[in-house]
């Protein structure tokens, strides 16, 4: 199974975002030929302000976004793991994946599950959940015969979750983010590295990277995918770029031969 991870830097152009993706997308494609494209956490759109935020968002299916990852999917005969997105949803607005299979139709929807609301020291402050509501679901799908996980961003600081995805079969897990600089720097690649160790699953951590918000926030990229022992096998470097692995599905298997956490749990 080869994969490939698209890092970039939205703004809040949407248009221009989706040209983008589009444009990066197709590049894959031709160059790599891959099973599965991963995009980053709002691709389509990262910008500031509740209003600006909800207005960028859509209705699924009949979103500009929406169609526009379901043509392509289809077009290219590709699975594509469109990252995050704003999904309205009667009056709620939820930070969604949307999956994409070979022939343009869904086939997973995620619902971010752990919002990010914190007060950076001496930096700035988020509050997802005042413009997002919380998702509930624990999400997988299919590429082929393999069982791949859904997460994004915030939620990689939770193992609970990881833990259920293994446990509902995962061999991979997903994760689009817009990880901050200032907490990437320290704890992507760390936290990264520990889930894959965790679930013994390739970790395909995808993120945005550079400036927004007129520079007054800033994306730590370093999109990555890691082994299920906990290997980094390939990497973005700090700028708007693709990279690509073929992942060793026999080599799951002989990791969790080897050390059967999965048979050990003794708390739920």
């Amino acid at each position: 199974m080869k994969v490939s991870l698209i890092q970039m830097n939205s703004q809040n152009n949407k248009a221009e975002n989706l040209r983008t993706a589009t444009a990066m997308i197709e590049k894959a494609v031709s160059e790599e030929a891959p099973d599965l494209i991963v995009l980053p956490e709002y691709y389509a759109y990262l910008g500031e302000g509740r209003d600006n935020v909800h207005g960028n968002g859509e209705y699924f299916p009949d979103g500009e976004a929406y169609k526009l990852m379901s043509g392509l999917a289809a077009k290219h005969r590709v699975t594509i793991h469109a990252g995050s997105m704003v999904e309205k949803s009667g009056n709620n607005h939820y930070n969604t994946t949307v999956v994409f299979g070979p022939n343009g139709d869904e086939i997973a929807r995620y619902r971010k599950i752990h919002l990010f609301d914190v007060d950076i020291p001496g930096g700035t402050s988020y509050r997802e959940s005042d413009t997002i509501s919380r998702g509930q679901d624990v999400v997988t799908y299919k590429v082929g015969d393999v069982t791949v996980g859904c997460a994004i961003c915030y939620d990689i600081r939770f193992p609970e979750l990881f833990r259920k995805l293994r446990d509902a079969g995962a061999d991979v897990i997903v994760l689009p983010a817009a990880f901050t600089l200032m907490t990437g720097k320290d704890h992507w690649e760390t936290l990264a590295r520990a889930r894959a160790i965790e679930t013994q699953t390739y970790f395909l951590a995808v993120g945005q990277v550079l400036s927004h918000a007129d520079g007054r926030k800033w994306c730590w990229g370093h999109s990555m995918v890691i082994d299920p022992w906990g290997h980094m096998v390939a990497q973005c470097s700090d700028k708007v770029a693709t990279t690509s692995a073929r992942l060793d599905l026999d080599y799951i298997g002989h990791v969790r031969r080897n050390v059967p956490v999965a048979q050990h749990h003794v708390l739920a």
